[in-house]
């Protein structure tokens, strides 16, 4: 009888270990989902005037809780004039310091631009836009852009249902 309550108290405190050991994981894993959870913010700091057929930096600054975010798994600019988003240029931001990333383009010509800041970091997506007018443009000729991203978003979400499905 002796010897049964012995295993039985020893498969229980193997059993509570394990718990434990389980529970130091779920700790880690809750609090790390947590400091996911807490918003990335981005500001664009482009100047919302520029001239053509200059060097124009695109530069946006990540923090997270008012800290940089020197560890974005990626910034990247998306360009495109009026009426063209079908022609989006895409160019890579590279961290310059402090949160800062940077990205140069040149426009050809006046207009009215508009640009995404596409930045993923610490487990969140976010795609802050940006309107830029270049030069002294034709107003009558601009058409004003009204996407907020969420369609592209929605868009993002089924491209991945469909890609589970294919994949099952």
């Amino acid at each position: 009888m002796k010897k049964a309550f012995i295993s039985v108290a020893i498969i229980a405190g193997v059993l509570a270990g394990c718990n434990n050991a389980d529970t130091s994981k779920n700790d880690d894993t809750s609090k790390n989902a947590s400091q996911s959870a807490i918003e990335v913010k981005v500001d664009i700091q482009t100047p919302d005037h520029v001239k053509a057929k200059k060097d124009i930096e695109l530069v946006a600054h990540v923090t997270q809780a008012d800290k940089a975010v020197d560890d974005a798994d990626e910034v990247k600019f998306e360009v495109w004039e009026s009426g063209h988003r079908d022609k989006s240029e895409i160019l890579m931001g590279e961290l310059e310091k402090d949160g800062v990333y940077k990205a140069t383009t040149k426009f050809s010509h006046d207009g009215v631009y508009y640009m995404y800041a596409h930045t993923t970091a610490r487990g969140l997506h976010v795609m802050p836009k940006k309107k830029i007018t270049v030069g002294k443009p034709d107003l009558s000729k601009v058409k004003e852009d009204k996407d907020d991203g969420k369609m592209d978003m929605n868009m993002m979400d089924m491209d991945h249902s469909k890609k589970d499905e294919d994949d099952h």
